[in-house]
């Protein structure tokens, strides 16, 4: 797949094409948000076979955090992972109110990008039930640190066999110098092919990518100048 125009500048920070049998953890951390539940909570179900990364859900799963998300079950790979002291409510990606962390994470930042072109090759062999996405979310070691850049996110019930419904975009969460702008789209495409989801994120402005095929931009008035990390699920 051939990168957008205009790279020249840009330097190699990561690249995974999951060659070795073993998870690559000076990349990535096997859990998801273990800070509002723990480590052994969240561990994800995965294989690596053939250079492929499976995430799947296994019958005997567990939910991951029944306080707050009810009998939501998720497979997840995460780049960095960071907290405030139990019984605070220090931690990244606040995705419901009252949360309070639970155990403690030392901050470990393994991949944490401050503009880039990111990109990754997936497919989807998804139930109805389920969502597939890959989004980039704030450190979050201060409030404002929160907001979260959509590759993309396949909803289950919004995918057919030739085409499906696409998520992708900002959400601004506890940014002030953002607003939301998410979109959801229909592509002709099968997801349970291998498609490349890319973003171009630069100062002032994110271009997104289907199959090297610019979507729709995002030129925000205020600088978006949150670190970040690739958060797969």
């Amino acid at each position: 797949m051939e990168m957008p125009a205009d790279m020249d500048g840009y330097t190699l920070l990561m690249c995974d094409d999951f060659d070795e049998k073993q998870l690559n953890t000076d990349y990535w951390l096997p859990t998801y948000l273990p800070q509002w539940s723990s480590r052994k909570n969240t561990i994800p179900s995965y294989t690596i076979q053939n250079s492929i990364l499976s995430l799947y859900i296994a019958d005997t799963q567990e939910p991951w955090c029944p306080e707050w998300n009810g009998s939501v079950r998720v497979s997840n790979l995460q780049t960095g992972v960071f907290s405030g002291e139990i019984g605070s409510s220090v931690g990244q990606h606040h995705f419901t109110e009252g949360l309070i962390v639970r155990e403690f994470q030392p901050r470990e930042l393994k991949i944490t990008p401050l503009y880039g072109y990111i990109e990754c090759r997936v497919r989807c062999h998804i139930s109805k039930e389920n969502v597939a996405a890959l989004w980039m979310i704030g450190v979050e070691e201060t409030p404002e640190q929160s907001s979260e850049i959509c590759l993309f996110e396949l909803k289950g019930w919004q995918a057919a066999e030739k085409s499906a419904v696409i998520g992708y975009g900002i959400h601004s969460f506890g940014d002030p110098n953002l607003v939301d702008e998410f979109y959801e789209h229909h592509f002709d495409i099968c997801v349970s092919d291998w498609n490349v989801y890319s973003v171009k994120w630069e100062e002032q402005q994110i271009a997104f990518y289907l199959n090297g095929e610019k979507n729709t931009g995002y030129s925000p008035e205020s600088k978006l100048s949150n670190a970040a990390y690739a958060q797969p699920v």
